[in-house]
C-alpha cells in the first residue's frame, strides 16, 4: 500500500490535524509577498529522483494505486465536558470565572426564550417568517465568548447567539422581525436577517453561502491594513456544498488570510440529511486539501466551541493564516417556519438530541456542579427573561411601520430616472386609491 503509507505520512495520525495542516503549507514567511528564487537545473540517478512539479508535494511510486477515501478513520471530535457537564481532561478547562460562565448560560436560554415566542408569533400570523436556533446555542455563543467585540462576523442566517452575546438588544430583535421603524434596516429585509454596525455583525443576507467569499475579502483587506482583527464566517454544512465555499476556502489559503471558517454540521441542509450531501468525511476534511489548518469540535460543549475559536483567533492573528472549526451538533428545530421537519425525520430523533444532549442542560449540569446555579435561581431566571422578551415584543407590535417612501431611498447617491418615475408611479397609485391599504400602520 505505497499510496497509502505515502499518505499517512503526509496526514500524520488522527489527531494531528494541526501538524496536517502546517505540513501542506508551503514554507516561507507570511505576509503581502514572498520571493521566488529561480529552479536549479538538477541531476538526479533513477533511484534518487524526486518530483519537482509545483503543483504538490509528494514522492514517486511505482504501483498503479487509487488513493481511498477512507485511507485515515474519522476526524475526532474534541470536547471538554461530557454530557454530564463534567470536565473530561482538567488541562482542557478553560477556567472561566462565574460571571462569564453564567454570562454564557443566560444568553443561551434567553435566545431559547425569544426563540419560543417569536415562532409563535409566526404561526399567529403577527410576522411573516422565523427561523429557530434550538439545539444550537452552544456554537453561537461558544464562538461569540472568544473573540474580540471589533471582530467582524459574517452570519448565514442562525446566528442570532451571537449578537446577543454582544448585547444586541431584544427590542432590536423585535424590530427587525417586525420590520418596524426601529429596524435597523428600515422594514426591507426578510425576519431574522439582522445586521448591526455598531457590534460589527455584517447584514444576513438570503443566498446561500454569498457571505464565504465576502468574508474572505474583508478578512484580507485587514491583512493589508495591520489591523490585529479576525473575521469569523458562518454557515452550515449544507452551505459548504455550494461554489462559494470552495472560492472561499482557497482565496482565503492562498492569500493567507486572517479568518475563522466556521461550520455549524447540524445533521440536515433543509431537509436532506448529511447522508446525501457528501460521501467524504464531514466539512473539517476538507480543510486539509486546502492548505487549512481544521479541527472538529463537540458544538454541544460550549467551552470546546470557546477554546477552538479562542485558539484559532489567537493564531489566524499572529500567523496570518485561515481556520476551519466544524461545530458537530443538531438542528432541534425546523428548519424555518415554511418547513415540517416531521415529513424527513422521525419524533424519536428529535427527541433524543432535546433530552439526552442539548447544549444548555450541559451547560447547566455544569453550573450546578460548581454550586453557580440552583433550581430557585433557574426559576427566576426563566420567569425574569420571558418577561423581558414579552416586553420587548409587545413594544415592538404597536410600533408603526417605516414610510414606504423608503422603498426608494439608501441605494444610489443620485435617484435615477427610471427609479424616480417608479416613485412617482407609487405616489399617485396610492393617492388614488390609498383607502385600500392600511396605510395609517406605517409612518407619514
Amino acid at each position: 500500500m505505497a499510496v497509502a503509507a505515502a499518505a499517512a505520512r503526509v496526514w500524520g495520525s488522527s489527531r494531528g490535524l494541526g501538524r496536517v495542516g502546517l505540513l501542506l503549507r508551503r514554507p516561507g514567511a507570511r505576509g503581502l509577498a514572498r520571493s521566488h528564487p529561480q529552479r536549479q537545473q538538477q541531476h538526479f540517478s533513477s533511484l534518487d529522483d524526486k518530483p519537482q512539479f509545483p503543483g504538490a508535494s509528494a514522492e514517486f511510486i511505482d504501483k498503479l494505486e487509487f488513493i481511498q477515501p477512507n485511507v485515515i478513520s474519522g476526524i475526532p471530535i474534541y470536547r471538554v465536558m461530557d454530557r454530564q457537564g463534567q470536565i473530561i481532561n482538567p488541562s482542557e478547562d478553560p477556567h472561566l470565572p462565574q460571571e462569564k460562565v453564567l454570562k454564557f448560560y443566560k444568553t443561551m436560554t434567553l435566545l431559547n426564550t425569544m426563540d419560543r415566542i417569536l415562532y409563535e408569533s409566526q404561526r399567529q400570523g403577527r410576522i411573516s417568517f422565523y427561523m429557530t436556533n434550538y439545539g444550537e446555542e452552544g456554537t453561537h455563543v461558544g464562538s461569540a465568548a472568544a473573540l474580540d467585540s471589533t471582530d467582524l462576523v459574517f452570519g448565514q442566517y442562525r446566528e442570532a447567539g451571537v449578537l446577543m452575546y454582544r448585547n444586541y438588544p431584544l427590542e432590536l430583535f423585535m424590530a427587525q422581525c417586525y420590520g418596524n421603524v426601529s429596524d435597523l434596516g428600515k422594514g426591507r429585509q426578510m425576519p431574522v436577517h439582522y445586521g448591526c454596525r455598531e457590534r460589527h455583525f455584517v447584514t444576513i443576507s438570503s443566498p446561500l453561502a454569498t457571505q464565504i467569499p465576502q468574508a474572505v475579502g474583508a478578512a484580507y483587506a485587514a491583512k493589508r491594513a495591520n489591523a490585529n482583527r479576525v473575521i469569523i464566517c458562518y454557515f452550515g454544512e449544507g452551505a459548504a456544498s455550494e461554489g462559494d465555499a470552495h472560492a472561499g476556502f482557497n482565496f482565503a489559503a492562498t492569500l493567507e488570510c486572517p479568518i475563522i471558517f466556521f461550520c455549524r454540521n447540524n445533521g440536515y441542509a433543509i431537509s436532506t440529511p448529511t447522508s446525501e450531501q457528501y460521501r467524504g468525511d464531514g466539512i473539517a476534511a476538507r480543510g486539509p486539501g486546502y492548505g487549512i489548518l481544521s479541527i472538529r469540535v463537540d458544538g454541544n460543549d460550549v467551552f470546546a466551541v470557546y477554546n477552538a475559536t479562542k485558539e484559532a483567533r489567537r493564531r489566524a492573528v499572529a500567523e496570518n493564516q485561515p481556520f476551519l472549526i466544524e461545530a458537530m451538533t443538531y438542528r432541534i428545530g425546523h428548519h424555518s417556519t415554511s418547513d415540517d421537519s416531521s415529513a424527513y425525520r422521525s419524533v424519536d430523533e428529535v427527541n433524543y438530541w432535546d433530552k439526552q444532549d442539548h447544549p444548555i442542560s450541559r451547560l447547566r449540569h455544569y453550573l450546578q456542579s460548581c454550586g453557580w446555579w440552583d433550581d430557585e435561581q433557574e426559576k427566576a431566571w426563566r420567569k425574569q427573561s420571558r418577561k423581558k422578551v414579552m416586553e420587548a415584543f409587545e413594544q415592538a407590535e404597536r410600533k408603526l411601520k417605516p414610510s414606504p417612501s423608503l422603498l426608494f431611498s439608501d441605494v444610489y447617491q443620485e435617484m435615477p430616472t427610471q427609479l424616480r418615475k417608479q416613485q412617482e408611479s407609487l405616489a399617485r397609485h396610492l393617492q388614488a386609491y390609498g383607502e385600500h391599504y392600511p396605510l395609517d400602520h406605517f409612518e407619514k
